[in-house]
């Protein structure tokens, strides 16, 4: 079985009751609201990662204020290309503020799109389960930085055709 492991840093940037997203096109096409925030590149502190992913996807620069927690999430895909792979994700979740920047949006990036959605109206957007993992982070601060409720068995199977 192939191992694979990424390490990620994202922000949670919220003010004035609205926090920002980015949008991904989806794994399946159908466009969905992401975190700011990426893959750490070889040797990179991951406080540095937040801010060049959050720059490289929303114009925004940003004064990282907080670690909000640690997230670590195990996913082993089905037998692809007759191979199944046991993926790991490391997420670090930082709060920010943003200190300058104006919004625009990445080009031949992961993302297309950035904007400030309401937090009232997150649960109504389709989005990826890290953007509810990170509002609860964010809203609870637990002092160990993590979540142990409603944390998905380890690990996860899942079947691709």
């Amino acid at each position: 079985m192939r191992r694979n492991l990424r390490a990620a840093a994202y922000a949670v940037c919220v003010r004035d009751e609205q926090i920002l997203l980015a949008r991904s096109p989806g794994l399946d096409g159908t466009p969905e609201w992401v975190l700011p925030g990426g893959g750490m590149e070889h040797g990179e502190d991951p406080y540095d990662t937040v801010r060049r992913e959050l720059m490289e996807e929303t114009g925004y620069r940003i004064e990282v204020t907080g670690l909000l927690g640690v997230d670590s999430f195990r996913l082993v895909h089905a037998a692809r290309f007759g191979r199944r792979t046991d993926h790991h994700a490391l997420r670090l979740l930082y709060e920010g503020e943003v200190v300058g920047g104006e919004l625009r949006y990445e080009v031949g990036g992961s993302t297309d799109f950035a904007a400030w959605q309401d937090l009232s109206a997150v649960p109504g957007l389709i989005r990826v389960p890290l953007v509810d993992l990170a509002l609860r982070l964010w809203r609870e601060r637990p002092a160990h930085g993590h979540l142990t409720a409603e944390t998905p068995p380890v690990p996860q199977e899942m079947n691709e055709e």
